[in-house]
């Protein structure tokens, strides 16, 4: 059963919550790899390896365990399929991948709008507790979520996820 998604606070003030958005430098992962593994169709393992920090310093150990082949093949797979149950778990064949960090490299680095799994995002959407599994339809319902949050909005997926981000961060202190 998937959970049911309600914005703790109205949708006119995600612009503005975005604005105060205060987490890590992420310049480098928005404008360099994101846009550079678009136009390749994959990532490299260096980009891989960045962008795993960037979502979690934790995982950092395993991500490196990756080959470079092992990540192109599996990158490769995840950006151009249109299947999209397949398109976010073959990422957690990679080591150190779980569902969170799949999102977020889907949401830099694929050619549809994604957003980030995150505990705070979610939190900013009604969930209370953190999920003891984040499996593909917890992933699906939430993308789908956000895509029409966001649509309806008139903000980009980027602007949303800063959004919910932000606000659990200043509401959860």
């Amino acid at each position: 059963m998937s959970p049911q998604f309600k914005l703790r606070f109205h949708p006119a003030q995600i612009v503005d919550c975005a604005s105060r958005y205060s987490y890590q430098d992420d310049a480098r992962v928005e404008n360099v790899i994101g846009p550079r593994s678009k136009a390749h169709g994959h990532l490299t393992g260096e980009d891989f390896r960045e962008l795993c920090a960037w979502k979690s310093a934790r995982p950092k150990g395993h991500c490196a365990r990756n080959s470079d082949v092992d990540i192109k093949a599996v990158t490769t797979i995840a950006l151009t399929t249109s299947d999209e149950e397949l398109r976010v778990n073959v990422l957690l064949a990679l080591h150190g991948v779980k569902m969170r960090t799949a999102s977020a490299i889907l949401h830099f680095c694929g050619k549809d709008r994604y957003p980030i799994l995150d505990i705070r995002a979610l939190w900013s959407l009604g969930i209370e507790e953190a999920p003891k599994w984040y499996g593909f339809s917890l992933w699906w319902s939430y993308t789908e979520f956000c895509r029409q949050l966001a649509d309806d909005a008139r903000v980009s997926m980027r602007t949303l996820d800063r959004a919910l981000w932000q606000y659990s961060e200043e509401q959860q202190r």
